[in-house]
């Protein structure tokens, strides 16, 4: 097996950081330096003062992201703090460029208040035209984002509605090939965490206009401690959220009671919590969703031995990667493009809609239900719903332009 460890810290031993910044225009002599700066750049400087607005055109903010994220919940390895969380916002900010032309830079902050966390964004959001948060533990990461919404730009916790949206997708095209309703699938979702409730939630429709989606029949959440319901002495106030959206019968037990009879298996809890057993008990052709990594919740191979009619992971090395890349470049590409004051359901729900159909009835198969990160029709197809979503709902603060989304 390659050792990816080894050669990952030898690339950024060599280049000592992963991205870098780069002129948008040539600086070779004094008529150069006097436009882009002292006294030519007063201008610039005057028409902002007099017009905040113009900001957006004449600065890099209509095309730059903040990623910030204060290190207390790094990928799989825990709270870990704000420096080592630096590689992986820069590996966020390559993507963004990579996927979207969109200019990010990663903030990572000395902090963990959440107080703090949020004035800092609020002082720093005059120069981005948007904020991602990233690895942010919960509960803080819910707060964080919800007081940031009125802030006038996108305030979007990718490691919540990103993993949502792409699984919304996968749903949606796994109905498709077989032959499954959307409003008949009762969902077993395992881990209670930030993405949990983020996936529950639109799945559910929760608190989105029916008009432009499906909820899903039911949905039963366990942690570690088994199904969540009313009557737990045990629950946080995170956790009676959700109950108002899922286990409406009051279903009591393990995660193995709550697989009995199930459609759909979503797991963003930790390996190995599912046994080809537990799969046979569930529904004919059940989906499973085993996005714990490195090691899924059940190995795909064992889920398609309990019967599983498609199985999706959070790797790249099998079929079907439930990757937020997919939805996050072409979100905040979308958002930009119509500088929207924030990002809603609907403009969510037009992100998962967009990635499904780039794959057609005709190309769906087991080992093809999401497309690739690489396909760069994903992108475009993200943004231009999701732009069309934000005018549709009155959170784009631009009127519409007939020129070509800013990819390439």
């Amino acid at each position: 097996m390659k050792d990816y460890s080894s050669e990952s810290l030898e690339l950024h031993e060599r280049l000592k950081g992963k991205i870098g910044i780069s002129l948008k225009t040539d600086l070779k002599d004094i008529n150069d330096l006097t436009l882009c700066y002292s006294p030519g750049v007063a201008e610039p400087v005057r028409q902002i003062a007099n017009d905040e607005e113009k900001v957006w055109d004449l600065t890099i903010k209509g095309n730059t992201v903040a990623v910030v994220s204060d290190g207390s919940a790094i990928l799989g390895l825990g709270n870990l703090g704000p420096e080592a969380a630096i590689p992986v916002m820069e590996g966020k900010a390559m993507l963004f460029k990579k996927f979207a032309n969109i200019d990010a830079f990663p903030i990572c902050l000395a902090t963990q208040s959440t107080e703090d966390i949020i004035q800092t964004i609020r002082n720093i959001a005059p120069v981005f035209g948007g904020i991602n948060l990233e690895d942010i533990s919960s509960p803080r990461c819910f707060e964080i984002e919800e007081r940031l919404q009125t802030l006038g730009i996108p305030v979007f916790h990718d490691d919540q509605h990103g993993t949502a949206i792409v699984v919304l997708a996968g749903i949606i095209n796994a109905c498709k090939l077989l032959n499954k309703k959307m409003d008949e699938l009762t969902v077993v979702i395992n881990g209670a965490g930030a993405a949990g409730l983020a996936i529950s939630k639109l799945l559910m429709c929760f608190e989105i206009d029916p008009s432009v989606c499906t909820p899903v029949k039911e949905i039963i959440m366990c942690d570690t401690k088994g199904i969540i319901h009313k009557d737990r002495s045990d629950l946080n106030d995170f956790k009676r959220e959700i109950l108002r959206h899922t286990n409406p019968n009051n279903i009591k037990g393990t995660l193995k009671t709550a697989l009995k009879n199930a459609d759909v298996f979503i797991g963003v809890s930790q390996a190995n919590q599912l046994t080809t057993e537990d799969v046979m008990t569930m529904n004919k052709q059940p989906i499973i969703f085993p996005l714990a990594n490195p090691i899924p919740e059940i190995s795909p191979d064992k889920a398609y031995e309990g019967g599983a009619g498609v199985v999706g992971t959070g790797r790249s090395d099998v079929p079907n990667q439930i990757n937020n890349v997919l939805c996050f470049p072409g979100i905040f590409r979308g958002a930009l493009n119509c500088r929207a004051s924030r990002i809603n359901e609907q403009m969510k729900i037009a992100a998962a809609t967009a990635i499904a159909n780039i794959i057609s009835d005709d190309e769906l198969h087991p080992d093809y239900i999401v497309p690739s990160v690489f396909d760069r029709r994903v992108g475009e197809a993200v943004a231009r719903e999701v732009e069309e979503a934000a005018y549709a709902t009155g959170v784009a603060r631009r009127e519409r332009s007939t020129t070509e989304s800013e990819f390439h």
